[in-house]
């Protein structure tokens, strides 16, 4: 379905078509009629799949039959910065004729980005781009009213339960008008976001686009590797690639910043990111890799949802991630639009049982790389971590004896054996 057949503002449509889309994807096209029609809204769908536009463009064009007030209209709750920043500038884009305002709000700012917050909560504004903390800081000032608020957004909902934001989303959800129309979208549907969902929404309706399998144009490949050989590896890698884009995922913060010093001190145009720095010094990072003032990203899963880059050209996993959907998150930064990309995984031989999963979610195997000669053997996959404990809590260990129950052994009156420390000798 084109977009200029769904019904949209004129003034909307003119942004759609000044960003040169045309045809909606098929989680707009299933969505935005949707909303349209005033319905609350499940949407499974990843990263990627134009999810962010299926609830902004509908959320815009209802805005723009409202009169202006001094009230929030609409709020999307989101788990990061990164994407409270790109949902906001997606929204400046879209709605450039339509006069639709809106703000994130983020935590890590200045004092006067805080102030211009306030602002913005106190006199009103028709869209707030919200991260739960940085929201909840707000609410305990006392001068959040959401009374009047017409839209509730919760976008990326199974991160925000696994990051421990629950409460906060209570606590959010909790203040707002009881008559909103309110939207869930979400990569997967766990239980605690189904239960979630069942609190906060009225008869919703559920568009469900399946977890899309890695662009045809992504190179996957995977080194089976030691933790000692990593580091070495990496920068064998990295060499001969000066110019192209490439970020490089860790799973920790020590593990980025091990990882950014040693490719520093190879004179790598190389940066990092991770939840340690400023807001301010994280927006220059990325500004830099826009503009390839840096060629190398080394950062946590923190940005594996929340950029949209263009042309980057090779997405490196130095561990595996905690969960196989978000391999395929991370991947997806690459081989964008139609382009081409590669991704490489370094696999250790604790990690080779995860590795399995990810080929499992993804249908099919990835190709096995040979290590150089210098970096050394590939290692023997090793089998994955056992439960230490044999029996169910609370079950005994079978006896030896030919009774069945413990301590029957003893009822015939013989001597129950000594156990504890031995008797002192008499005289």
């Amino acid at each position: 379905m084109d977009f200029v057949d769904m019904g949209l503002h004129p003034d909307l449509l003119d942004g759609i078509d000044a960003l040169n889309f045309v045809t909606a994807t098929p989680i707009q096209e299933q969505a935005i009629p949707l909303i349209l029609k005033g319905r609350d809204l499940i949407g499974v769908a990843q990263t990627g799949t134009g999810k962010t536009a299926a609830f902004v463009l509908p959320v815009i064009d209802l805005l723009m039959d409202e009169a202006p007030s001094k009230y929030v209209k609409a709020l999307v709750i989101v788990p990061t910065r990164e994407l409270a920043l790109q949902i906001n500038k997606a929204i400046e884009a879209y709605s450039y004729f339509t006069g639709t305002s809106s703000i994130a709000i983020y935590g890590g700012g200045t004092g006067a980005d805080y102030a211009q917050e306030k602002t913005a909560l106190v006199q009103g504004v028709d869209i707030v781009i919200a991260t739960p903390g940085r929201l909840i800081s707000h609410m305990s000032m006392g001068y959040v009213n959401f009374s009047k608020l017409r839209f509730l957004v919760l976008d990326e909902a199974d991160r925000m339960l696994d990051m421990g934001f629950q409460p906060d989303l209570l606590r959010i959800i909790d203040i707002t008008n009881k008559q909103r129309q309110t939207l869930l979208f979400s990569a997967t549907m766990p239980q605690g976001v189904m239960k979630l969902a069942k609190s906060m929404l009225r008869n919703p309706e559920t568009v469900s686009i399946a977890l899309s399998k890695p662009a045809e144009g992504v190179q996957q490949g995977a080194y089976m590797v030691g933790d000692s050989q990593k580091l070495a590896l990496i920068a064998d890698i990295l060499n001969g690639r000066e110019g192209q884009r490439i970020i490089i995922f860790a799973s920790t913060k020590s593990a980025v910043s091990k990882l950014f010093q040693k490719l520093r001190s190879k004179n790598f145009h190389v940066a990092s990111v991770s939840s340690d720095l400023e807001q301010e010094e994280r927006e220059k990072v990325m500004l830099d890799f826009r503009n390839r003032v840096v060629d190398i990203i080394v950062a946590t899963d923190v940005i594996s949802r929340g950029i949209d880059i263009d042309g980057i050209d090779l997405v490196l996993n130095y561990d595996i991630p905690r969960d196989a959907e978000d391999y395929v998150h991370r991947i997806g930064r690459t081989a964008r639009a139609a382009r081409k990309g590669e991704a490489i995984t370094l696999v250790s031989p604790e990690e080779g049982y995860k590795f399995k999963r990810i080929e499992k979610l993804i249908g099919r195997e990835v190709d096995k790389l040979k290590l150089p000669e210098h970096i050394g053997p590939a290692p023997t996959e090793q089998a994955p971590p056992k439960n230490r404990h044999k029996r169910p809590f609370g079950q005994h260990r079978k006896s030896n004896s030919k009774h069945s129950k413990p301590g029957e052994q003893y009822k015939s009156g013989k001597k129950r054996p000594w156990r504890g420390k031995p008797k002192p000798k008499q005289g």
